[in-house]
């Protein structure tokens, strides 16, 4: 606190039933305990603002804040409380007004990731800065730490323009808090909705593994289709949407759809499901072999190229591949072109099928 800031010197007792008038106990220069500069010490929160602040320490001075600290806090302001107590360091055991001068560095540095972790288990609202959005959603700023909403967890007004949010101060529920990861993860559309962790629990217990439920579309990514099935988050793994190979999961699925969905697996620690939409329809790889004989001749499509051959779908869900090897290079194999071949081998675990073209003889290296 300034010389400037400081409240007129008055030589009244406070009670000690009565009303704490801070400015009045900055003239107990008598202390009721050591003071001794370095020692960490935990202090009760007199008063708090950005002219000043005071801290009963146990002894008969309260102490200050420092100058330089004092300029920060009033990014904290809306998180602490009179009366609330905090972990601060001695850095002069009295200032030249005669008062003990505290540091909270420490409370800077540390003492965000403790709000944090509070506001989590109460389930109170933190206000965040969005900034730019990204592949994982729209990231924003609390007090220095960096987390992210996920695309999920945004409102449907924000769901198609998520970019919008860019530079809006706005209030979120935190999902993840994890101070060693440096991860925080929130939701903008909990916040919203003031849907509680009990209410995502109890919804989140009654899916069941297995079962077949109507999931609404809440974003289409890369990687899978973001879901929510009976106010459940869950996402459908690009390698889940179907048995045949998919390269873009938007053909599949866009925002707003409603779409049958089977529960793979349920994620207890985030309350997060593992979901499936191909698992509701009959696997091809059933029985393959069956189907499939070793030489049999069959008629299939080259719909691409790798740089060790090409694959031959023979029916959704089943290629096979042309190892480069079988090749003589001669041959003229484009994507979309009608092809016979031999089967040579088949691996059902590995889902895989080797094929030979036909040929007026085998090849040498046919077995």
């Amino acid at each position: 606190m300034t010389k400037k800031n400081q409240p007129k010197p008055t030589n009244r007792k406070e009670k000690a039933d009565g009303p704490v008038n801070p400015m009045e106990a900055l003239l107990k220069k008598t202390q009721a305990v050591k003071i001794k500069k370095g020692n960490d010490i935990e202090a009760t929160i007199i008063s708090i603002s950005k002219k000043g602040t005071l801290f009963d320490i146990g002894a008969k001075a309260y102490a200050v804040l420092g100058d330089k600290e004092l300029k920060e806090i009033s990014t904290y302001l809306p998180y602490l409380k009179v009366g609330e107590k905090i972990h601060a360091r001695i850095i002069s055991e009295e200032s030249k007004e005669g008062f003990p001068v505290l540091s909270l560095r420490k409370f800077f540095e540390q003492g965000k990731w403790e709000i944090l972790k509070v506001k989590k288990e109460d389930e109170s609202e933190i206000e965040v800065i969005c900034g730019e959005y990204g592949k994982g959603g729209v990231f924003v700023d609390f007090m220095g730490i960096r987390g992210v909403i996920p695309k999920i967890q945004l409102t449907e007004d924000f769901l198609q323009s998520p970019e919008k949010l860019s530079g809006q101060k706005i209030k979120v529920k935190i999902l993840e808090v994890d101070e060693k990861k440096n991860r925080l993860v929130v939701s903008q559309k909990i916040a919203v909705l003031k849907i509680s962790h009990k209410e995502l629990l109890e919804g989140f217990n009654k899916i069941e593994v297995g079962t077949k439920y109507k999931a609404q579309v809440l974003g289409v990514s890369e990687f899978g289709i973001f879901c929510e099935v009976e106010g459940v988050e869950g996402l459908i793994h690009i390698s889940e949407i179907s048995w045949e190979k998919v390269s873009d999961p938007s053909a599949f699925a866009k925002i707003g759809d409603n779409i049958d969905v089977s529960v793979v697996e349920k994620n207890a620690t985030d309350l997060k499901l593992n979901l499936s939409i191909k698992r509701l329809s009959h696997d091809p790889w059933a029985n393959i072999e069956e189907r499939y004989p070793k030489d049999k001749e069959v008629n299939g499509e080259v719909v691409r190229q790798e740089r060790y051959g090409y694959f031959v779908r023979l029916e959704p869900g089943i290629e096979g591949l042309v190892h480069v090897s079988k090749l003589s290079g001669k041959e003229d194999l484009k994507i979309g072109s009608k092809i016979k071949a031999f089967i040579e081998k088949i691996d059902q675990k590995a889902r895989k099928m080797s094929l030979v073209l036909t040929q007026t003889e085998k090849p040498v290296t046919y077995r």
